[in-house]
């Protein structure tokens, strides 16, 4: 029996005994773990009674609860689908989930358009289009559209499609487009192309082979060789894709075949996409939060969170064990399919238990090519982060290295950048951008010591709300860290050195300036400045951060000119206030569209009048 605080207890006291979700959370507010249950109260309340009958990560869970919110709903339907949203949003550590920090990729297929065009997109919006995927690489999903393309020449160029252009841009006379800007193709002829590029990615081939062939066939009796000529080179190129699909069985059934591999805490799930009885495609997912959680329950995590975002459900789902939510998920997949049936089966023996094998072997292969890289990687970082304690005589190598940079035009719009790397990995969360407020004019010494300043400030507030029950630290802030870079040379570095100095954290913090023509790296009270071996991992490490520091730079001060630039050019027009800017961007959304609205246009918004309206269009034109 864990020990409780009251309001922990009052909560637990008033969850309700119907089906719903729940959000735990940690002392700082956030969300650790989501689950969903059919009884709520009695869901809830088996965290807190199981004891020494639970595993280490629920134990560890229990202990960081701090606040319970719960959701109700109507169904275990409506619980499993608002769970799967809960743990997409929020990402709960405690959670198993699919290891990704943005969506996956997904061939577009415009079909909305009159001319279709296929993109590459990482989000999927019900505009008519059809997708395909998700894809594990970008890159993959380009070497895919480069076969499609050489097969099915759709264009890819930004022109409206009349038919009458004079001359057609330099990927007609390639044949990576097939013209219909100069009319090379009518339209209904370019979207049945498109269709069998479809039909194509879907695994369905035979029709499309079937339906090219006659077609070559009748423009050979009509005498016109070179549409056959041009319709039998298609044949072939998919025909030579089609050899490389392994024919698994001839049953003409949809499947996807999910395997498992797991190695100290790593989770590898392997997808085969069968389709028509051939293998199309396979993808690998890796899974965070999986340590300690049993096969079967990392499986139904995957199902659950990989089809919410898949482009097509099949009609199979072949698994190497059974889920226990396997009817609830059916359901979910059946409404997901447009009513038609799912099935979640584990083959016991025949072809598809073989299948189930192959696939199994193949996660096994690639969670080992995977740790290889990783180990790799890690072993990378490492020796960078030895060097560099070597180089600069640190007692230890630098878990915590903060770079910063300065970015302005002409004292304008002055941002500084704070980026964070721990253990040689970027923390982007941690990243920080600060607005200059104390410097006129382009002054990046005053500038730098303003941002270390803010910075230091913020560390020592952040000690002592250490002290007050409930405080939520900002983690950017709450640490020191153990090796400080400033962009530029002797100059910054000493402004560096002085605001170490005012905060007594000179004897904690090391601190280095990086300039930027010869990498060169200055040290305080070293007139001889630090040249790192050419082909170093600690060289490399340095100019990763550093260029990390002035891209983050850079696109912050960008967007902070961009609004200014907005801004006072309103400004500059007489009987443009706050309000009437405000009003203004609100309906036209940017300076351009302001400029090519009319007159009318203009006076609609409240406030405008024709005076107004004239002075707008003369002063921005």
């Amino acid at each position: 029996m864990v020990e409780l605080n009251a309001h922990l207890q009052g909560v637990l006291d008033t969850l309700p005994t119907k089906p719903g979700c729940y959000l735990m959370k940690d002392a700082e507010g956030q969300v650790i773990y989501v689950g969903k249950a059919i009884n709520l109260r009695n869901r809830v309340r088996s965290y807190f009674h199981s004891g020494q009958d639970q595993d280490l990560k629920t134990r560890q869970l229990v202990q960081r609860i701090r606040d319970i919110e719960w959701i109700v709903v109507g169904s275990e339907l409506e619980a499993l689908i608002l769970e799967m949203n809960l743990i997409k949003k929020y990402r709960p550590r405690y959670n198993i989930r699919l290891k990704d920090d943005k969506r996956y990729p997904y061939i577009k297929v415009h079909w909305a358009d009159p001319f279709p065009k296929v993109t590459v997109t990482r989000q999927m919006v019900r505009d008519g289009s059809r997708y395909f995927g998700p894809y594990t690489s970008v890159w993959a999903v380009h070497q895919t559209l480069d076969v499609l393309r050489r097969i099915f020449p759709y264009l890819t160029c930004d022109r409206v499609i009349t038919g009458k252009d004079e001359r057609p841009c330099l990927y007609y006379d390639i044949k990576l487009c097939s013209g219909p800007c100069i009319g090379a193709i009518s339209q209904t002829s370019y979207r049945q192309m498109i269709s069998d590029l479809c039909e194509f990615l879907e695994g369905r081939t035979a029709p499309i082979v079937e339906r090219l062939r006659s077609e070559m066939e009748q423009a050979a009796e009509e005498l016109h060789f070179e549409r056959a000529a041009a319709l039998r080179d298609q044949i072939f190129a998919i025909e030579r894709v089609v050899e490389k699909q392994k024919v698994i069985n001839n049953e003409q059934i949809d499947s996807d075949v999910i395997a498992i591999a797991r190695d100290n805490g790593e989770a590898c799930v392997q997808v085969f996409f069968i389709r028509q009885g051939k293998l199309i495609g396979r993808e690998y997912f890796i899974l965070e939060g999986a340590m300690g959680e049993p096969d079967k329950e990392v499986i139904e995590e995957f199902i659950k969170q990989f089809y919410s975002e898949a482009a097509s459900i099949p009609q199979q789902v072949l698994l190497p064990q059974e889920v226990e939510e396997a009817q609830i998920i059916s359901q979910w997949l059946h409404n997901r399919r447009g009513g038609e049936k799912v099935e979640l089966i584990v083959p016991r023996n025949g072809p598809p238990q073989e299948l189930l094998q192959m696939a199994t072997e193949n996660a096994v292969e690639t969670l080992r090519a995977l740790k290889a890289q990783w180990e790799a990687d890690t072993n990378r970082q490492s020796q960078a982060l030895a060097e560099l304690q070597e180089a600069l005589g640190l007692p230890e190598p630098p878990n915590r290295i903060e770079c910063y940079d300065i970015s302005n035009t002409q004292g304008t719009a002055a941002v500084g950048s704070m980026v964070v790397f721990e253990q040689g990995i970027p923390r982007k969360s941690l990243y920080r951008r600060f607005n200059i407020q104390t410097v006129s004019g382009p002054d990046d010494f005053a500038s730098m010591e303003e941002v270390l300043t803010r910075r230091f400030r913020r560390y020592l507030s952040a000690q002592q709300e250490r002290e007050a029950p409930g405080s939520k630290l900002d983690p950017a802030f709450a640490f020191l860290p153990d090796l400080l870079i400033v962009d530029g040379g002797k100059g910054q570095l000493s402004r560096a050195v002085a605001v170490l100095q005012s905060f007594e954290l000179e004897d904690r913090v090391t601190v280095v300036g990086l300039a930027k023509q010869q990498e060169e790296i200055f040290r305080p009270g070293q007139k001889e400045s630090l040249l790192l071996p050419r082909h170093s991992q600690a060289l490399f490490l340095i100019q990763r951060i550093r260029d990390e520091a002035h891209r983050f730079a850079i696109t912050a001060h960008r967007n902070r000119r961009g609004k200014a630039g907005l801004a006072s050019r309103l400004d500059a027009v007489p009987g443009i206030g706050p309000a009437r800017r405000k009003a203004l961007l609100q309906k036209f959304g940017s300076i351009e569209a302001i400029q090519q609205a009319s007159l009318e246009e203009l006076m609609s918004v409240k406030g405008i009048n024709e005076e107004t309206a004239l002075a707008l269009k003369t002063m921005l034109d």
